[in-house]
Parts: structure tokens; C-alpha cells; sequence
């Protein structure tokens, strides 16, 4: 049983559990080079950090005059993702003692990312983090991505908890929104620092500026213990 008066939290997986970006922008430069587009940068990955990978593909397709569909894109993308996502993905160390922490107390948990439920399993089993994180929902799921609210509420559907009694972690401005929508307190540690003006953050219960290097287990779970509802 929980001692944190019910409250359930609910993770992003990129860029918040652990330290995707790298794989996803790798998988993105060489997916655009195949079809011609070699000068594609840290810098133009930032803009695509929350974003599904579905709504990238297409916006490439928008912004390169790509030939290619959707689909094609996206198949392309995904497996070169999932080749480095099984071999080389880094769990931040702090949220890999927070997940720990929370499941020695009760905690429910899940997983809500706008990744595949391929992409998502490479991970989480590639890091180990399946062991507590079990519950996971992809936006492939559900209706609609992040900045809607879909996949957090049907993160808490599947958990049994009240959208209220649930917290976000997330480190994108979309994601930020998306569980301001679902009408769920947010933790956000933004993984673009540059981002961290941006009016989707302003609505987080807790904004850590700093994003990972500031962010501790601890802190986050006296965070919880401190405005989790009386008993």
C-alpha cells in the first residue's frame, strides 16, 4: 500500500526515463540521407523533441519535398531506432532510483510515450526498467499524440486511477500539455533547456529548469509525499 495517499505516476519514456534523443536523431540522419537530405543537425532534431514519430515523418515530408510516404518513412525510421535502441540506450540514473523508490512504496506506475509499443518494449527491456514498469501505453494506441491528453487517460484507465490523483514526468512542451489536459499535476524537466520559457511548462506543478542535472529521486519523491491529498 502505498503511504503517498493514492497518487499514481505516470512517466514519459524519451528523453525523461532515459536518454533516447541520440538513438532517435542517429536513426533520423541516416532515414533523411538515404532519401537525400545530408545536412540535418542536432539542431533540427530539437524541433521533433515529444513529437511522434508518425508527425515527424510527415512534417519531413512537408519541409524536404520527400517522395516517400508517410509509412515508408516511418518503417525506415523505426527499425534503425529499434537497432540502437535495444543495444544502446542510457537509463538517467536518478529516474532509474526514482522507479526503484516508488516501487518499494506501492506506487503505481506506467509508461505514456509517443514512441511505438516496439520501440517502447526495446527499451524498457534493454534498460531493464520492465521489471517495474509494466503498464505502458503508446500512442499508437490511442486517437490522438501528444499535446492531447489520450495517451495519459488511458494510462490512468489502465491503472485505475483517478486522472486527478495522477503525476506526469515529462520533459517536452507537447507532453507538458498533454497531461495539463488530462487534468493530471506535471513534473517537468525540460530536455531542451532553451524550452524551458515556454508556455506549456508554465502549467507544471513542479518545473525543474535545469531538466536531469537538476532533478534527484529525493527530491521528487518528498515533492510527492508533500502534496499528495490527506488520507
Amino acid at each position: 500500500m502505498s503511504s503517498l495517499g493514492g497518487i499514481s505516476v505516470i512517466f514519459d519514456l524519451d528523453g525523461t526515463l532515459v536518454d533516447s534523443e541520440p538513438n532517435y536523431y542517429e536513426a533520423g540522419r541516416q532515414t533523411l540521407a538515404e532519401h537525400g537530405v545530408r545536412d540535418f543537425g542536432w539542431t533540427d532534431h530539437e524541433r521533433y523533441v515529444g513529437i511522434s514519430t508518425q508527425e515527424t515523418v510527415a512534417d519531413w515530408i512537408e519541409r524536404y519535398g520527400l517522395r516517400a510516404s508517410v509509412e515508408e518513412l516511418f518503417t525506415a525510421k523505426n527499425r534503425r531506432y529499434l537497432e540502437l535502441a535495444r543495444s544502446s540506450t542510457r537509463a538517467y540514473p536518478e529516474m532509474r532510483k526514482f522507479v526503484e523508490l516508488l516501487a518499494a512504496e506501492g506506487v503505481p506506475m506506467a509508461v505514456a510515450s509517443g514512441s511505438s509499443p516496439e520501440a517502447i518494449e526495446a527499451v524498457l527491456t534493454g534498460t531493464g526498467l520492465d521489471a517495474h514498469l509494466r503498464t505502458v501505453v503508446s500512442a499508437d494506441e490511442v486517437a490522438h499524440g501528444k499535446p492531447a491528453p489520450d495517451v495519459f487517460l488511458e494510462a490512468a484507465r489502465r491503472l485505475g486511477a483517478d486522472p486527478a490523483a495522477c503525476v506526469v514526468l515529462e520533459d517536452a512542451a507537447p507532453g507538458a500539455a498533454a497531461a495539463h489536459a488530462a487534468g493530471m499535476r506535471c513534473i517537468a524537466l525540460p530536455y531542451v533547456a532553451a524550452q524551458a520559457d515556454a508556455p506549456e511548462f508554465a502549467t507544471a506543478g513542479l518545473l525543474l529548469r535545469g531538466g536531469q542535472e537538476e532533478f534527484t529521486a529525493q527530491a521528487a519523491y518528498d515533492w510527492l509525499a508533500l502534496s499528495a491529498p490527506s488520507a
